[in-house]
């Protein structure tokens, strides 16, 4: 019997339904034809990219599985976005997931790409107990501040849970409410629970900036997503300022007063 194409190969190494034995990928590395040799380093490159994922939802699961052995249950991640832009509410999410939860690559919301966010997004929507969304609008931001907004997201999302948590892993901020808590610096980085959150936060907050995009498509929206780019504040300075904007931020603040002083001429 002759060699196997590369092709059969190739379905041997990366079709899931196949059983690659040890012997048979020995038998493979044997082989000296360059074609070969290419696809068993793809392979084993994955496979070593496959074991760092591993770990590091292994290593993002430390807090989650040390209150599971206190037998808490329902823990909830919660983490925000939307602290730094010009425009644009600051939006926060609250997820509790189950035991068996898995999805490998899941980390900061930010590190990720627009397309894996997406899937994420749906993901985590599919398979959480239980998602709580707080938004915060841009005049309330500049009522009350950035900081004390960014705490009544969390606190809207963690009360838009359909079920009271027993313990909550807040990324970097510790909130006004009795629940037991664990402040995490880097959270997002470090829990998967507050990973998942930071990613339904990130979706949801962009599609609302895609939204507003393509009602006022002068600003661009969809495409800085109301943080301070060229083309926002290009786009400022010859619209002016609009209600979805922070107008107790630097430079909103500083044009406002501008326009101010130009009407008393």
């Amino acid at each position: 019997m002759g060699k196997l194409s590369i092709k059969e190969i190739e379905e041997i190494l990366f079709d899931p339904s196949n059983v690659l034995t040890k012997q048979k990928l020995k038998e493979l590395s044997k082989d000296d034809r360059k074609g070969v040799q290419k696809l068993v380093k793809k392979w084993q490159r994955q496979r070593e990219e496959q074991k760092e994922l591993e770990k590091s939802f292994e290593k993002m699961s430390i807090y989650e599985n040390a209150l599971r052995k206190e037998n808490k249950k329902i823990i909830a991640g919660i983490d925000e976005v939307g602290r730094g832009p010009l425009a644009g509410p600051v939006v926060a999410a609250a997820v509790i997931l189950p035991d068996d939860f898995y999805l490998l690559g899941l980390n900061d919301s930010k590190k990720l790409t627009s397309k894996k966010r997406d899937e994420f997004y749906e993901y985590i929507i599919e398979h959480a107990f239980a998602v709580g969304i707080g938004i915060i609008t841009a005049k309330e931001i500049d009522e009350i501040n950035i900081y004390e907004a960014t705490k009544k997201a969390m606190m809207t999302a963690i009360l838009d849970l359909p079920i009271e948590p027993e313990h909550l892993l807040i990324d970097a901020m510790k909130l006004p409410i009795s629940l037991p808590q664990t402040s995490i610096i880097k959270g997002d980085q470090n829990s998967v629970s507050i990973a998942a959150s930071s990613v339904i936060a990130k979706v949801t907050r962009d599609r609302i900036m895609e939204k507003l995009g393509s009602r006022f498509p002068q600003y661009g929206f969809e495409n800085h997503m109301g943080y301070g780019t060229a083309q926002h504040l290009n786009a400022l300075s010859e619209y002016g300022v609009m209600n979805e904007h922070r107008r107790s931020f630097s430079p909103i603040k500083e044009l406002m007063e501008k326009e101010q002083q130009m009407k008393l001429f």
